[in-house]
């Protein structure tokens, strides 16, 4: 089930909104690399992640689902937001450098569908960032936010996602440590749960973040070559003939 569109905005003008959009962007901002030249695209509901892409980039695109609603984006110039079907976007093949999956994953209807048209759209080693709730924290639990609609994922769920749609994780990040309360104490200290969140490895971080590799090949298991022992002749003796054996009868 897709978050509305007005709840999303309304999520992100919010001071816990502005706090989640600050450590989402720090995790992503470290698999981006150089995107001078290149061409981005964001699904889902991606503008709060997109103004470094917009900086860098050679172009950057902002898709949001029919089921969600869509913005005009950026604020000003022209638009480069629209409002699609995820599962058939209106791009040719292998024609977006670098995709950005943020509110999308865990809602739509079948979440490999939605990750083999982003494998048709991405150029040859092409790479995803995908944003998504992590099953084990509080941010999954909780539906005052629009990290607690649709489906979490542990580790393991994504990484298996991700390689029977023909993506190979490479990197791994945990954000949002913070409980998802609007209060501000928590606000305040916000710095201090993701310091030491990150700095113990602690399981329950409200959201995963994954960078993956578009793989050009589905890897074909090698099945292991039967040896057949070669069979030795078996002699069978032929039975004698009728005539041959009149011949040898004795005469009366």
């Amino acid at each position: 089930m897709s978050i509305d569109i007005t709840d999303l905005r309304g999520f992100y003008a919010s001071p816990l909104g502005g706090v989640t959009r600050r450590f989402v962007n720090r995790a992503v901002g470290r698999f981006w690399g150089n995107l001078t030249g290149l061409r981005v695209l964001g699904l889902g509901y991606a503008p709060p992640y997109l103004s470094t892409a917009r900086t860098e980039s050679e172009r950057t695109l902002a898709f949001m689902p029919s089921s969600q609603g869509v913005v005009n984006w950026p604020g000003t110039g022209p638009s480069a937001s629209a409002l699609v079907d995820l599962m058939s976007m209106p791009l040719p093949d292998a024609c977006i450098d670098r995709v950005l999956l943020v509110h999308a994953l865990e809602t739509v209807e079948s979440p490999s569908e939605l990750l083999h048209e982003i494998w048709r759209i991405l150029t040859p080693g092409g790479r995803i960032i995908v944003v998504a709730p992590n099953r084990r924290g509080l941010w999954a639990r909780v539906d005052t936010t629009p990290f607690g609609h649709g489906q979490p994922y542990s580790r393991s769920q994504l990484n298996r996602l991700m390689r029977e749609t023909l993506f190979s994780p490479e990197a791994w990040a945990e954000t949002l440590y913070v409980p998802p309360f609007p209060g501000w104490f928590l606000l305040r200290t916000a710095v201090a749960w993701e310091r030491v969140g990150i700095s113990l490895s602690l399981p329950f971080a409200g959201l995963h973040v994954v960078e993956a590799t578009k793989q050009l090949y589905r890897p074909v298991a090698v099945r292991q070559t039967r040896r057949v022992s070669r069979a030795s002749p078996v002699l069978i003796p032929a039975p004698a003939s009728r005539t041959t054996v009149e011949r040898r009868s004795p005469a009366p």
